[in-house]
C-alpha cells in the first residue's frame, strides 16, 4: 500500500502516510470538505437547512 497523498512508501510512524506532511494534507482535505460526498437530492439539502433553523429557534 502506498501513501494516499503522494504514492510513496508509508513510514510506520505515519501509516498509511509517508510523512507528517502528507497526514496534515489529508486532514486539511477532511476539514475543508474536499472529501465530502455530494448529494443529488434537493430534499436532503432542504431538510438539513430546515433542521438547522428549527434548532436555532429553540431556546436553550
Amino acid at each position: 500500500m502506498s501513501c494516499p497523498i503522494c504514492s510513496r512508501q508509508p513510514i510506520p510512524a505515519y501509516r498509511p502516510f509517508c510523512s507528517a506532511r502528507c497526514a496534515d494534507v489529508d486532514l486539511a482535505r477532511w476539514l475543508t470538505g474536499s472529501y465530502a460526498i455530494p448529494s443529488q437530492a434537493a430534499e436532503d439539502t432542504e431538510a438539513a437547512a430546515q433542521a438547522i433553523e428549527t434548532a436555532r429557534e429553540k431556546p436553550h
